[in-house]
Order: structure tokens, then sequence, then C-alpha cells
């Protein structure tokens, strides 16, 4: 007789983000509908039943799990940590670290679900701190840019370790067999770019990974790599600006084309602009690479149905075996190195 499978369960930090707990709870609710995993809410407990009790819940698979406080976008997330130990991350995060949960998702402060799963949940062996990519273009829907954001300062090893990471991302969540994997640099040609690039390029041509050699900027619209790696204070600007443009794009659109086509059309293409030039906020978020876990980091703005993407996210992560493909792929690539 086989055994029934046991529902993933995912810890929902119901207190961060701009919108919470309201979009959250919503999001979340919507989600467990579907029976695809157990919700566990992570919260200030009046205000979650509050909000719950907006919702029709029979049958879907909710618990709420009591929090004190939340760290917010701006707090120093060290000091953060130790000043507030019940925060919503921290709990969330440890639910995950005691096998009481399979992920944690967040919308709220990246630093503090950073520092929570690097505290909480630890590091891979290689990896100094946690990475945070995705694909962030939507003319490009399967190139993952790894680092965006929390890494500003890196060495030639944490790069080549953000390629394994990105590798692994591509064979698991779209089925590639040998992902191209470029790095990020002001020229294709060979040698081009910082000593930074030229000395992890030397590495990468070591590591055993389909490398390909450096992309441009505008190589990354076309599909023509599944893994670009940079530093994350580049590919922060990288981010911000493609999302500038979108934002700014569609309100162009909206102004120009106001009375020359019907209001549903032009909010129609506005908002796919938008969308194509906006993916960490219309794909709910992803994954933080790096961690002994399955910690996926929103963003802060999202509405009910970024947040049921994001909860997505983590169950794609949780029945992939993304963790433990990483853990694989890492050691066989320092070995490699070591040679």
């Amino acid at each position: 007789m086989t055994a029934e499978k046991t529902p993933v369960r995912i810890a929902v930090d119901a207190m961060g983000g701009d919108n919470a707990p309201g979009e959250t709870v919503k999001g979340a609710v919507e989600f467990a509908k579907s029976g695809e995993a157990q919700i566990l809410l992570v919260g200030e407990l009046e205000q979650v039943e509050a909000e719950l009790a907006k919702h029709d819940t029979d049958g879907a698979p909710i618990a709420v799990i009591p929090s004190d406080g939340v760290i917010k976008e701006g707090d120093a997330p060290a000091l953060a940590l130790r000043q507030n130990p019940r925060a919503s991350i921290l709990v969330s995060t440890g639910l995950v670290k005691k096998g009481q949960a399979d992920a944690s998702v967040t919308m709220g402060s990246t630093g503090g679900a950073m520092a929570a799963a690097a505290v909480i949940l630890g590091l891979a062996k290689g990896i100094e701190r946690p990475a945070l990519g995705g694909p962030i273009i939507g003319m490009a829907p399967r190139t993952v840019i790894v680092d965006l954001g929390t890494n500003v300062d890196c060495r030639p090893q944490q790069l080549v370790s953000f390629a394994v990471i990105g590798d692994v991302f591509a064979k698991h969540f779209w089925n590639v067999e040998s992902p191209r994997v470029a790095l990020l640099s002001v020229g294709a040609e060979s040698g081009k770019g910082n000593r930074q690039v030229r000395e992890t390029s030397e590495l990468l041509e070591k590591s055993g990974l389909n490398f390909v050699g450096n992309v441009e900027a505008h190589d990354l619209l076309t599909d023509s790599v599944e893994v670009a790696v940079c530093d994350g204070f580049v590919g922060n600007i990288v981010m911000k600006l493609t999302e500038g443009i979108g934002r700014a794009t569609a309100d162009l659109l909206r102004a120009r084309l106001d009375g020359k086509m019907a209001g549903e059309d032009v909010n129609s293409v506005a908002d796919e602009i938008f969308e194509l030039s906006n993916q960490v906020e219309t794909r709910g978020g992803g994954p933080l690479f790096g961690v002994n876990g399955v910690s996926v980091v929103g963003h802060g703005a999202a509405q009910a149905e970024a947040v049921k993407r994001a909860i997505g996210m983590a169950k794609m992560a949780v029945d992939t075996g993304f963790v433990a493909q990483m853990y694989q792929d890492l050691e066989s690539v320092h070995a490699r190195l070591e040679e």
C-alpha cells in the first residue's frame, strides 16, 4: 500500500510588505483553496484572524501561528533580529528550521529575510552570503540574473557560486539540460570587463558549467543565455532601471493614446508593458539562493495575486528538490576548481 504523500507546508509572513496583512492573507487564502499546500499564516493573532474572517476559508488548510512585531524595510537587520526575536519573519523562518514548514514566504524586508535565513537556516558550504536572483525581463522569461542586490561587493569565487546556483535554478525550474551561463559585462569579447569579471571568467572556464563567455545588457532581452551572473551592485541597477523604464513607458502610452484608442485597449497594452518590465512584482518573488532551506522573498508592494504566485514559487522549489541539488552541484564545481 502506497503511503499518502504529505502536503507541502508553507509558512507565510502575514505582516511583511506594504499591503500586509490584508493582501497577504487574501493571497494565502486563494492559494490554500487550491489544495496544493497547507498554509501557516504567521503574524499578529488578532489582525490575521480579523483578515481571515473576511474570506470563505471552509475546507482550506490554513493555520495561524502567532508572532509579535515585524522587521520593516530600512531597519538594521542584525539589530532587529536581536531586539525582536518574535518578529514574523523570524518565526516563519524558524518553522522551516524546526521542520514544521517546508518553506517560508515574505513580502517584507529583503534584508530582514536574508538575515533571518542566514542566521536561522544557515548557509550552504562555499556560500558566504545569500543571493537573490530570478528572471526580471519579460522578453526573456527564461533568463535568471544573479545577484539582484544582496551582495554589492563580490569576489570571483562568490560569482562562481552564483553561476552554480543559477545553473541549478534553470535545470530544475525550466528543465534545461545544460543551461548557458554568462557573465554580464561591458563587452561580449573575451577579456572585456573589469578585473572582477576577467578573474571570474578564468574560474568559470574550469568549472564544468556550460560557460559561454560575456553578455552585454541588451543581450538580456534575447533569451541568449539561461544564467547571467553579476554582483548585486550591477544587478540591482539593471533591475531598477528595467522596472523604471517599464513603468514610465506604460504611463506614457496611457497619456499618448488617451482618446485615440478604447480605454480598455490602452490599459491592456500599458499593463502588458508594465508586466514585461516588472517581473519581480508580477511573478510574486524568488527564492533566496545559498541557504539551507527554501525562503522566498516577494515584492514589498505585492497585491494578493503576487502573494499567491510567490507561494507557488515556494512550493515549486520544494517539489523540485532545489536546495539538495544546489548542494550537490556546488560541491562538484568547488572540487573541480580545487583540482
